[in-house]
């Protein structure tokens, strides 16, 4: 079964659970999934949709902490929610020092030397960490790697 498949599952025992609040936040993910594929004719597979989890909780999480900072604790819980529900369908994620392992093992296998090489070894680590691993995580392990 494929990810889609599966949200498409959960989206209709939400509903008939009548689980309101879990159900709106499947469908928004259900809009973005398909105004990608609108906006760019193709047909998502496991990766794209990882991809658009991963810009949503991003998304929630600045929303969470605009919310905080603005004293409005009832919307970030709100907020909360909605990543604990997004956050089922991402893949395992990779701990801190799993994620420094791999940067340090991009860093040696590109090549890099220094700052200056932030943009190469991004590229690189995007393509073998996406879907896996936080990259903001990922960019500061970088940075360190690259910095020491």
């Amino acid at each position: 079964m494929t990810l889609k498949e599966r949200i498409t599952d959960d989206m209709k025992n939400a509903m008939r659970a009548k689980d309101t609040a879990r159900l709106g936040t499947i469908r928004l993910l259900q809009a973005a999934m398909k105004q990608k594929e609108v906006d760019e004719r193709v047909t998502l597979d496991d990766t794209a949709v990882i991809a658009i989890v991963d810009k949503l909780i991003k998304q929630r999480k600045d929303s969470v902490a605009a919310y905080v900072q603005a004293a409005r604790q009832d919307l970030a819980d709100i907020e909360q929610a909605e990543i604990a529900v997004l956050e089922v369908y991402l893949p395992q994620r990779l701990s801190p020092e799993e994620i420094q392992a791999a940067v340090k093992a991009i860093v040696a296998s590109v090549g890099a030397t220094g700052p200056g090489d932030m943009g190469k070894v991004m590229g690189a680590v995007k393509a073998q960490l996406a879907g896996k691993a936080d990259m903001g995580l990922v960019s500061a392990a970088v940075k360190a790697a690259l910095a020491g």
